[in-house]
Parts: C-alpha cells; structure tokens; sequence
C-alpha cells in the first residue's frame, strides 16, 4: 500500500514518556521572524561574497544582465512553487507535487537528486569553512575544523527544529547586516560622499572594452555562475511547513523574493562594478573586500572573512535541515527507508538528520582525500540540480493548479502570474539555460555528470515502483 503522502506541519507535542518514533510528524517549532530570515538569508550564499568575482571577471559590467536574467527565473521558479506551497505545505515541498502531479518517479527522482545535492554541499562548505579558520588558528589542522562545525551544527539540527531555526536567525541576520552596510558605504562612494572619495560616474561601466567587453555571450556564459547561487531559495517552502501559519509564510516569502534579489545581488554588484573596473586583480580575487578597502575601510580583509565564515556556516546549517526534511518526506511517502520518517519526542527526524550527514562527512572524507577524482565526480555530479529542480516544479506547478482548482480553488491564495504563458517561458529559459551549457567546457562536464545521477536515480525509481508494486500484489 501507498504510504501517505500528505504530511502534517504541525501536530501536538507527544505525551512525555511516548516513545520517540510514536507521532511521525514534524512539529512546529520555526517563529515568524526565523522563516522571515530563513527566507532573506536563503539568497545569500558565501557565493556572493566570494564566487562574484570569477563572473564579473569572465563577463564584464555584462554580469549585472546575467544576474537580471537569472534573478527574473527564480522569481518566476519561486512563484510556481509558493502557489502550490501556499495551498498544501509539505515538508518535501517541490518533491512531494512532483509525486502528484508528475508520477511517483519524479517525486522520488527529484527527492533524492536534491538530497544529494545537499550533501554535497556540507562537504564544501565544511571544508571552506576549516580553511578560514585554519588561517586564525594553524595550529589546529584543518581536519578538526571541518570536524568541529559538522558537529556543532549536527548537535543543532538534533536538538529541535527551534533551534535550527534560532541558529539560521543569527546568521542570517548577520549577513544581511553586512550587505545592508555595504549597500550605504558603497552608495555613498559611488557618488563621492564619503571622505576622500569622488563621484565615478559611469567610467567603469563603460569603460576598459566597453559594458560588454567580451560581447553578449559572455551574458550567458555568466548566467551560468550565477543561477546556481540563488540555489537555496526555495528552502523557505521547506521550512514553512514547520510553521504555526505555513500559508501566511509561504506567501510574505514569494511576495519579497523580488526585492530580496533585487537588493542584495543586483543592487551589490551593481556597486561593484561601478566603483571598480571589471578588469583589475583586486575584483578577480574578492569584490566585495576590494570595494572596502578601495573606501577606505581597515580590515577589510579580516571583517570578510568573518561575513564569509558566517554565510558558510549558515548554508551548513541549512544544508543539514534541508537534506533531512527531504529524506524525511520521501520516508514518509515510502521512498526511502521508512526510518528516516520516524521522529523524535521533539518532533526531530534524527534518523534523517544523521543519514544526512553521515554521507556528508564521507563527502568531506572524499574532498581531502580525493579532491581532484571521487569529490570532482560528485561535486559536478550534482552541479545541475538546480536546474532539474525548477524544471520539474514548472512542468507540477502546469498539473497541479488544475487539480488545486478542481479541489480545494479556496486554497489558491498564491499564483503564478499569467498562467500558463508565463510557466511555459520560464521552462523555455530553463532549457535554454540547459543546452547553454553544452557549449562551456565547465558547464558541459557537470551536464553531462548531472545526468548521469539522473539516469542512476531514475533507474533506482523503477527498481523501487517494481518492488513496490510486487509487494502490494502479494499482500491482495
């Protein structure tokens, strides 16, 4: 028999001395300032701080286009997936309206696809985050800070979904201090306001080879770079069914993702490249501490660092709840082991939890072992996931605003705007995006990996949906 796919955000709290896997249900323990952060501080990855400056190097004052482009499909992918979230909050989100507007395999394939991104992730950005703080204290190798904050962050996870959720508060709010603060001291620059700076004009937007000084394919070629930095937006949609008003959240989310973008990334770069010429070294390595210390400000290097360690330890955290809450789901829905959706008296997937990072500490095992072999195969591997996850929330968000309507029309207090014209352009940008990066040589490489995970995760589905339905034979 099916297990059941609908999962309940918010049940009450087990009876004390119940038996830690008795409710099966995730609790609701995240505050309407956690998912508000959750939500801001999902578009703000070490990427940004760190990653920018390789597309501006690569493309140009041109990135900003990319960025645009690239921000104008999140916010048509995050729309798509706030209708349906609003109307049927779920833990597995995307996963679970792929199972029923799509079939089983797409629930199951694009589930497990998204875990192993995740896990992916941990290892990355545990790595990254033991490097900087190696560079403060060399005396502790690397190894054990890695160790260390995959701890931390596992005890965490553990404890309660509150926890998660007061942790991810903190950094996010952080970040988001530090971009704001960027945002004025960069403006006040740009137009000479600060001490010892003068107004720039346009010089560098236009000059040195011009706005597009590598020509309009560099646009997308850079778009390339970019799209998988807003990869983490959607974990507000995860998050919310955690949440005392899951629909409310869901939809203060979508409504601002525009701005959230708008601000942060645009509005950034943006001052990047007009206080700044695209071509100097100082860009190329970080940005954002070469904006700093261009105005002025001492320390520039060590306060990034501090901005950069904060933003890793965030996508940690995240990567640690999103992973579990997805293995979660597809144990609930009878896609995984059914012990990753047994919870704890805390309402804690811990089975989840721990066989998430389990694989992410092999990943992290991987990355200083074999960096350039296993940990290159899984890191590009897992590179177009992204991509497969806005694909197939267009092709449910087509199917399942039918079935919404025909159901529960009161539910649809969120929609996707112009429908279905609009849902079709996105999946015709998201294509042109895929076949795009047949033509990078970087790009073409994670494609051609990212398939080959698909390929091993859909074949794994029909393995599974053949036992699955062996087994109901016997049991008739």
């Amino acid at each position: 028999m099916r297990a059941e796919t609908t999962t309940q955000a918010a049940s009450p709290p087990a009876a004390p001395g119940s038996g830690p896997q008795d409710s099966g249900h995730l609790q609701a323990g995240l505050k309407n300032r956690h998912l508000s952060m959750i939500a801001i501080g999902g578009v703000i990855g070490a990427g940004l701080f760190v990653g920018s400056g390789a597309g501006i190097a690569s493309t140009g004052p041109g990135i900003l286009l990319s960025y645009t482009l690239a921000g104008v499909l999140v916010v048509m992918v995050m729309r798509m997936l706030g209708e349906m979230a609003a109307a049927d909050p779920q833990s597995g989100s995307f996963s679970a309206y792929a199972d029923r507007a799509l079939g089983r395999w797409a629930g199951f394939s694009i589930g497990w696809l998204y875990w192993f991104f995740w896990v992916v992730v941990l290892a990355v950005e545990a790595t990254a985050g033991a490097k900087i703080l190696n560079n403060w204290v060399p005396g502790v190798p690397q190894w054990a800070f890695a160790l260390l904050v995959m701890a931390v962050l596992t005890a965490t996870n553990l404890f309660s979904v509150a926890s998660y959720g007061e942790f991810e508060f903190w950094f996010a709010g952080i970040k988001v201090v530090a971009i704001a603060a960027f945002l004025v001291v960069g403006g006040l620059a740009v137009f000479g306001l600060l001490p010892g700076t003068s107004a720039v004009g346009t010089d560098n937007l236009t000059g040195h080879g011009g706005f597009l000084p590598h020509g309009v394919g560099a646009v997308f070629t850079g778009m390339l770079t970019v799209v998988f930095a807003f990869m983490g937006s959607e974990i507000v949609t995860l998050a919310a069914g955690e949440s005392a008003d899951p629909e409310k959240a869901v939809s203060r989310a979508t409504n601002s993702v525009i701005w959230r973008i708008g601000v942060f990334y645009l509005g950034s770069i943006a001052i990047v490249v007009t206080l700044l010429p695209w071509d100097s070294a100082s860009v190329k390595g970080s940005p954002y501490v070469a904006v700093l210390e261009h105005v002025g400000i001492p320390g520039a290097a060590q306060v990034m660092d501090v901005i950069v360690l904060t933003a890793v330890l965030s996508c940690l955290n995240s990567g640690m709840y999103t992973a579990s809450r997805m293995a979660f789901s597809l144990g609930q829905r009878g896609d995984a082991p059914k012990a990753f959706a047994k919870v704890t008296e805390r309402g804690v997937p811990r089975n989840a939890i721990l066989a998430s990072v389990v694989f992410g500490f092999i990943a992290v095992f991987f990355n200083y072992k074999f960096p350039d072999t296993v940990f290159s195969f899984l890191l590009n591997s897992s590179g177009a996931v992204a991509l497969f996850v806005w694909m197939v929330i267009c092709f449910s968000q087509l199917r399942m605003r039918k079935i919404i309507e025909r159901e529960s029309p009161e539910r649809l207090t969120v929609r996707m705007w112009l429908y279905p014209y609009l849902t079709w352009a996105t999946i015709g940008m998201i294509g042109f995006v895929m076949a795009y990066m047949f033509t990078d040589e970087s790009g073409r490489e994670q494609m051609y990996l990212s398939l080959v995970a698909a390929a091993i995760v859909l074949a794994a589905s029909a393995v599974v949906d053949r036992r699955r339905k062996a087994a109901a034979a016997l049991a008739a």
